[in-house]
């Protein structure tokens, strides 16, 4: 404690003793080693081991983050879903650099994404949409997601009234709602290390000819922890 009462936070440490990372590790694009480490995480029964930090910078490079699920990935990219009236929709509306965290720390691991997000098709939305249970599609419904509200009833009877008009039939999609699809340009893997020796690689896209033409390729480099 300080003198005035306060944790100190300082103090607090700990050692990282789960494993390192090697470069014989890597495998040569990050998906496939995103996705050893995802089930990893699950096998584990981290909570929300799909749980991902999104950062977007506003009109005056303001930096917000938030935490979302991710929803999809593949060779593509990374999918999450949300309100398009929100402020990281809006804020990407505007500029589509984003940056996605996976704070794996129970596992002494982390996965940083940065890349340019992508509105998704309304098929896919669709998909996906039909594929929530009720009353979360009828959540999606309620919250004009980042506006200000008087009190947490104010959501309830809406919820409660709109559970009422979608009781006998389908919820449809709001015109509203939607997602992105983040294409990686980049992709960091940390794994913690004794003594804070932490193993850093970080893949990063780049163009390369092969036979003439090109094609894309991932240059991998250790970083300093």
């Amino acid at each position: 404690m300080t003198d005035n009462n306060e944790f100190d936070v300082s103090a607090s440490r700990r050692e990282y003793t789960r494993g390192g990372l090697r470069r014989g590790d890597l495998p040569a694009e990050p998906l496939p080693l995103f996705e050893h480490w995802l089930k990893q995480a699950c096998e584990a029964k981290l909570a929300d081991p799909t749980a991902m930090v999104v950062a977007t910078v506003d009109e005056n490079g303001q930096p917000y983050q938030r935490i979302v699920l991710l929803k999809h990935y593949d060779e593509k990219g990374l999918v999450f879903y949300t309100n398009l009236g929100s402020r990281k929709a809006q804020q990407l509306a505007n500029n589509s650099h984003i940056s996605l965290l996976f704070p794996w720390h129970m596992l002494d691991r982390q996965v940083a994404v940065i890349g340019r997000a992508e509105r998704l098709s309304t098929l896919e939305v669709m998909k996906y949409f039909a594929s929530r249970p009720k009353d979360s599609q009828i959540g999606a419904w309620v919250s004009q997601q980042s506006t200000r509200i008087s009190a947490r009833g104010v959501l309830e009877s809406k919820f409660l009234e709109l559970k009422q008009k979608f009781s006998q039939g389908e919820v449809p999609l709001p015109s509203f709602w939607g997602g992105f699809r983040v294409s990686v340009d980049s992709m960091e893997f940390w794994q913690g290390g004794e003594h804070r020796l932490h193993d850093r690689f970080i893949y990063q896209r780049e163009t390369v000819s092969t036979a003439g033409q090109p094609a894309t390729g991932w240059k991998i480099d250790r970083l300093a922890p």
